[in-house]
């Protein structure tokens, strides 16, 4: 999931919430390189080094190809593949524990390693695209041929190059503040800076000033974008794609004009409930900022949605939220009490997975997980999931404190590893989530049964909340999740409009604005600045990180939820169920896991939900109580707006 944590049903924790920034998840949660790494040499590949240019033409293969031969090939580049993705891996893992110039260069020479067999591999499959194979092989097949590939070696250095100075010049951008008169100039600031502003200042122009501060680092980078769209889309054509954005939705087994779709159709499923949401949100912002600032109609200047995206909106919650007192108790404040460490948050991770009748955690996990920030050394600390046997060598790295949001973040994560150890038995190619959006979807399926009931049973509350009391928790949550969902889609919908040539560089803000305030109902709080690039200000266009499966998990993990609770005989409010403890819920979705990416992701979704299309309708019942409450309010407000101050 790419936003920061929610609460279910708690005391909204305002003080102790932590900020953490989340980047790609495309398979475990990993770090950027490993994470690539692993898609690369399990699915997709991206591109081969500059290195590997003598390597990029296949060694020439006489008469025309056979079945043997091409399961003999997919055979062979399964198992060469894995072992270099896990070799990849274990790198990236030394690196990320013990950050020293010699990892980092140990773990690139292994990235490269993996690249260049990938781009070999996947330009080799071509020869068998035409055979009738048995129905798994074809799938391997498929899989080894949905990447971009670059036969020249101009290209590919070109290629490697624009990749790292965008997204080294994103990771260095910082915004340097003017001095005033007389005054000393003060301090540039990161990005990590500029968005506790935007979380926690109420001054409209100091919000608008670090917004726009940030935004006019990214056209330092516009230049290598536009390049860099044309050097990808030489190598979708290469393997046969359209272009990039059609290479993309190819990976949702369907064509990509039919995925186009069926993102469009679970929006608008969706949309009732998000322009309720935005409606509310401008009626309180209008209270705290006037009407001069907010206005009355049309689009919610993006500086005041207190994120540098407005992707989430959960720093608005002390805005918006309920006038009533809120109930429930306060977990950060319960688990301090007992002095919890990381080990015991973990454990009560792993009993929710085991009360479904899943396996205990390997022992090696306990022996090599990081569960703590090591006093001796420096580390990446941001929380991740790894498995680096394909087998159960399965751990974490996360440097837990006694919070609700770590509470539910290691809940999340040891989702990613329940779904790596049941789906270890399937052949290489077939160890990743169904499609990309699965992989997130997991944890935060589990995270949406961490209830006051829940809690109640494992003996970390005396009491839970009267249902009266839970708009409180939904609408925080509503701020994060039902606020993302318009921003996930629209990101990579304007991307397949970029790789295609509808857009065109000196209208990428044109078109980016338009689509921010078609979904979003957001709007730039300046004109638009010529030679702008305003979507590069998102490190996943700065990556070329594909965005879609969050929007997806956002959808899955209230589909998957609900199925799981039917299952468990539950009836009751959605917000409220909990399959803590139900074996019944647990094997159906255990069933789902472990079939990994063996079979086309309708087959996984059935498996769990009894449905063969995504359905986000889900969302609407788990937010129902709230969706009434917003619009009982917005009646009310309306009622009172045009009182409100300028």
């Amino acid at each position: 999931m790419e936003q920061r944590a929610g609460r279910h049903g708690l005391t909204i924790d305002k003080d102790k919430r932590r900020q953490r920034l989340k980047t790609i998840h495309p398979t475990s949660r990993r770090s950027l390189i490993a994470a690539l790494v692993a898609a690369m040499c399990a699915g997709p590949v991206l591109a081969l080094p500059a290195a590997a240019a003598t390597k990029a033409t296949p060694a020439k293969t006489q008469g025309k190809p056979t079945v043997p031969e091409a399961e003999r090939f997919i055979k062979d580049a399964e198992e060469k593949l894995e072992q270099l993705g896990l070799d990849a891996q274990r790198a990236e893992w030394v690196a990320e524990n013990f950050i020293t110039l010699d990892t980092q260069t140990i773990t690139a020479q292994a990235n490269e390693n993996c690249l260049t067999l990938s781009g070999e591999t996947a330009l080799k499959a071509r020869r068998y695209k035409d055979l009738k194979l048995p129905a798994a092989s074809a799938r391997k097949l498929m899989l080894l041929q949905q990447t971009l590939m670059l036969p020249e070696a101009a290209d590919r250095a070109t290629y490697a190059r624009l990749a790292a100075h965008m997204t080294g010049a994103y990771g260095s951008a910082k915004y340097c503040p003017p001095a005033a008169a007389g005054a000393a100039k003060p301090s540039c600031m990161p990005l990590g800076e500029l968005e506790k502003v935007l979380a926690t200042s109420r001054d409209p122009n100091r919000l608008k000033e670090v917004w726009l501060g940030w935004h006019a680092q990214s056209p330092a980078y516009k230049d290598d974008y536009a390049k860099y769209v044309e050097v990808s889309n030489k190598g979708a054509r290469t393997m046969g794609f359209a272009d990039t954005g059609a290479l993309w939705r190819s990976g949702y087994d369907m064509s990509p004009e039919a995925f186009s779709a069926e993102m469009e159709r679970l929006w608008q499923q969706v949309k009732p409930l998000y322009d309720s949401l935005h409606t509310y949100t401008r009626f309180k912002l209008r209270q705290a900022y006037g009407a001069s600032v907010v206005p009355a109609s049309g689009p919610i200047p993006a500086h005041l949605l207190g994120n540098m995206w407005a992707q989430s909106w959960d720093n608005l919650y002390p805005l918006l939220k309920p006038a009533a007192k809120e109930g429930g108790e306060d977990l950060t404040a319960l688990l301090e009490e007992r002095k919890t460490d990381a080990v015991a948050m973990t454990k009560y991770a792993e009993g929710f997975y085991t009360s479904l009748g899943m396996r205990a955690l390997p022992a090696t996990f306990w022996e090599r997980s990081l569960l703590t920030k090591p006093r001796d050394r420096e580390v990446v600390c941001h929380a991740s999931a790894w498995d680096l046997d394909g087998k159960d060598d399965v751990r974490v790295k996360m440097c837990i404190t006694p919070t609700a949001e770590d509470f539910r973040v290691i809940h999340h994560e040891l989702g990613h590893l329940y779904y790596d150890l049941a789906y270890s038995g399937q052949s290489p190619m077939f160890k990743n989530g169904a499609n990309d959006g699965f992989h997130e979807a997991i944890g935060d399926t589990v995270a949406l049964s961490i209830t006051p009931a829940y809690l109640k049973q494992i003996g970390l509350m005396k009491s839970e909340p009267d249902p009266s009391q839970d708009i409180g928790p939904l609408l925080y949550t509503a701020l994060q999740k039902v606020a993302f969902l318009p921003f996930g889609y629209m990101v990579d919908k304007w991307r397949w409009q970029v790789y295609s040539g509808q857009v065109k560089p000196a209208d990428y803000d044109k078109a980016w604005w338009a689509l921010k305030e078609q979904y979003q109902g957001v709007g730039r709080p300046a004109p638009i600045a010529e030679g702008g690039f305003d979507a590069g200000a998102k490190f996943h266009v700065a990556s070329d990180t594909p965005y879609a499966r969050y929007f997806l998990a956002h959808v899955l993990q209230f589909q998957f939820h609900r199925a799981l609770c039917r299952e468990a005989g539950y009836s009751g409010p959605l917000n409220r169920c909990s399959v803590y403890g139900n074996k019944k819920a647990g094997a159906k979705f255990q069933q789902m896991l472990e079939m990994g990416k063996s079979k086309p992701w309708p087959e996984a979704l059935k498996a769990v939900t009894g449905e063969d299309r995504m359905d986000a309708t889900a969302m609407l019942d788990y937010f129902a109580p709230l969706k009434q409450w917003l619009d009982e309010q917005n009646r009310e407000l309306a009622k009172t707006d045009a009182s409100v101050k300028p």
